[in-house]
């Protein structure tokens, strides 16, 4: 037991060598910290529905300003080294997107605005990323935060939820609409059209630049964009189907809800053609946030937090 007791205390000793005398020299100096907060700001969605001039994009040039949400989210931030940190990230929000707000000018986008669907959805996500800050390799002294400005990248992986609701053209109420099967998602005639999960995976990536307030307090501006690996956050990813099949499938006043909101094309204004969505691009969304965060502990209390046990003979 002794000999065991001894071996715990020389490979304890070992580590807390390795954390004082880091291998890649003084840019990582400084105990590890942990931080929190809190971020709020705009969320947009980028996807089949609304849009601007020309052809769709899941990019910054079809944002619409008018579907602008807020979301809101909490954090938790390690910095085992002042250059790097591993944060996980709650966020809460919402999104929307309609054709309605498209200003038709003959070119493209008259096909998108003819279409004239819309939806909305609730969001939640969470994620764990990794923040890199470039600038603290060339600084002096990185313990030294006060007053400082560092700019810094994003990027992770993250898991969302949604669940997309539209509005009836008859009734005026919002409806899900997964239920309602708007594509022939898992119908036997379409086998490539599968029910899509509520649930998915996103990366987020961006970059942002914090200010120190204090040695304790900062504030920060960022804006991150989703990646997702879907195309039915507003459930519009391909073609229309032959509204009768949705009796094969679903009750008579459900089929008839399902035939009317996959289908609300502006027939007056030339709504023809067969493309209801675009299948090639995935649908994503960004955010701007604007950050607040407090230092839990740092220095020698985080720093020096392995403890080896007193061994008394």
């Amino acid at each position: 037991m002794k000999k065991f007791l001894l071996s715990l205390r020389g490979t304890c000793v070992i580590i807390m060598l390795s954390a004082v005398f880091p291998a890649t020299g003084r840019a990582q100096e400084g105990g590890s910290f942990a931080e929190a907060g809190f971020t709020i700001g705009p969320t947009n969605f980028l996807g089949d529905l609304g849009g601007n001039l020309g052809k769709g994009t899941a990019f910054i040039k079809d944002n619409n300003f008018s579907t602008t949400k807020i979301m809101v989210g909490a954090h938790i931030t390690f910095y085992p080294r002042d250059w790097y940190g591993i944060r996980i990230n709650m966020n809460f929000g919402s999104l929307e997107g309609d054709d309605a707000v498209i200003k038709g000018k003959g070119g493209y986008e008259e096909a998108r605005r003819i279409r004239n669907q819309n939806f909305k959805t609730s969001l939640f996500e969470t994620m764990v990323a990794g923040e890199i800050f470039p600038t603290v390799l060339l600084e002096e002294d990185p313990s030294d935060v006060f007053h400082k400005l560092r700019p810094y990248g994003v990027i992770g992986l993250g898991l969302f939820h949604f669940n997309p609701q539209g509005q009836d053209p008859a009734t005026g109420q919002w409806v899900y609409l997964r239920p309602l099967h708007t594509e022939g998602q898992g119908f036997k005639e379409f086998p490539d059209r599968k029910e899509y999960s509520l649930w998915q995976m996103n990366v987020p990536m961006g970059v942002g630049i914090k200010y120190f307030m204090s040695e304790n307090f900062s504030l920060g501006l960022e804006v991150i964009h989703r990646k997702t690996f879907t195309d039915y956050m507003d459930d519009v990813s391909t073609s229309y189907i032959d509204p009768q099949l949705f009796y094969n499938y679903l009750p008579a006043s459900t089929a008839a809800q399902a035939a009317r909101m996959a289908d609300k094309r502006l027939q007056s204004q030339g709504g023809i053609g067969d493309q209801r969505g675009n299948a090639k691009n995935n649908d994503s969304y960004y955010s701007f946030g604007l950050k607040l965060g407090w230092r839990l502990g740092g220095g020698d209390r985080w720093g020096n937090s392995t403890r080896c046990p007193v061994i008394r003979f």
